[in-house]
């Protein structure tokens, strides 16, 4: 391997297991293991367990960090409670995507950041800049912290078994402090996935034998390891974003469909609200619109959608052939004229030009 690549506490682990490792944003990490299909149905049909110890992990606390949050994310910290967590984005002065995020309230005055691995040095450079004019401090701890993602229908039933806490009581989009096979973790009621699950935090050098004893208590349930491949194409059936393909820093929240996340009205300003707003009020020219492939082919990163005389008019960001759904979908950026659902669209697919059709909301919604 490279030796330049970044390291999470489990790679060997993988590599015993027998996973095809690559570099993934300069981290060393698991693409496949068994194989996508099977890990990818493995999640949607018992549970899967997947290393996301490469997020960043940043601490803010201080008597002004509900404000300084406000100010530099998109959502409304202010109606978080404590035990709450939410999604949003963090904005430039253009309105661009610098990254999306999840903030967990411990209280108004403690907050962590979950950033992604490819961005965090860039995040925490950006945050600890704007810190200066809030009484707050700012802190990684991306390096001390270890997670594990427990994921699919059957995950709640596995990690119970290793904890106190009462997992019926933690709702979607919250989180208790409390210890998983007598190790101390914060488990929160989130995931990439599209299914139910959770995602555990503990410390790095707790994250081998937490790794380990999920696999042991899971044998029952049919617990698989799940790679990066997998990771993928649940996060697109589900319709959620990857930072790099379906958004970055030229894109507004407004243009990826994260509208609902963007709290225009919100009391306090924000970096990039005044873009932001002149943007709605002019009208989006470009939306990210979710298709299905009515021609064969299977449309990827960065292929041309093409109109009626192959003139490019978008782009596409994200696209696979779902394994859950047989079929071939992805996220594609068209002008906003031809975002409504069943418009027809064409995608160049290496030198043919393939039919597809734009359709609504997420692909798969688990029962």
């Amino acid at each position: 391997m490279n030796d330049s690549l970044k390291r999470t506490p489990l790679v060997d682990e993988h590599v015993k297991l027998g996973a095809r490792m690559v570099d993934f944003g300069g981290w060393y990490m698991p693409v496949q293991y068994s194989g996508l299909v099977e890990e990818h149905t493995t999640v949607r049909q018992k549970v899967g367990l997947f290393d996301v110890s490469h997020m960043g992990e940043i601490r803010v606390t201080g008597t002004e960090a509900e404000a300084f949050l406000d100010y530099i994310t998109v959502n409304d910290v202010t109606k978080l409670t404590d035990g709450q967590a939410h999604y949003t984005v963090l904005p430039n002065e253009n309105g661009g995507i610098i990254d999306d995020l999840l903030i967990y309230r411990f209280s108004r005055e403690n907050y962590l950041l979950v950033v992604n691995a490819s961005t965090q040095d860039n995040d925490l450079a950006w945050i600890q800049k704007h810190a200066a004019d809030f009484k707050v401090t700012v802190v990684s701890e991306s390096d001390q912290t270890g997670q594990i993602a427990v994921q699919g229908p059957l995950a709640q039933q596995v990690l119970q078994r290793l904890t106190p806490a009462d997992l019926t009581e933690v709702a979607y989009y919250h989180f208790t402090e409390t210890r998983v096979d007598d190790i101390p973790a914060l488990v929160s009621r989130t995931g990439y996935t599209g299914e139910d699950g959770f995602e555990c935090y503990v410390p790095a050098e707790e994250t081998v034998r937490l790794w380990r004893r999920l696999l042991e208590e899971g044998k029952d349930e049919g617990i698989q390891p799940a790679g990066l491949g997998a990771r993928d194409t649940l996060r697109l059936e589900a319709r959620m974003h990857l930072y790099g393909n379906d958004m970055n820093d030229t894109i507004t929240p407004l243009e990826a469909g994260l509208g609902w996340v963007t709290k225009l009205k919100k009391a306090s300003d924000f970096v990039g609200k005044a873009a932001l707003v002149a943007q709605k009020k002019e009208k989006v020219k470009r939306k990210l619109v979710g298709f299905e492939m009515v021609d064969r082919g299977i449309a990827r990163h960065d292929y041309p959608v093409v109109d009626g005389e192959g003139n490019q008019i978008g782009v596409v960001t994200s696209g696979t052939h779902a394994p859950t759904l047989k079929k071939a979908i992805g996220l594609a950026y068209v002008p906003s004229e031809m975002s409504k659902p069943e418009t027809a669209i064409h995608i160049k697919i290496r030198n043919k030009v393939a039919a597809a059709r734009v359709v609504k909301g997420p692909f798969y919604k688990r029962s």
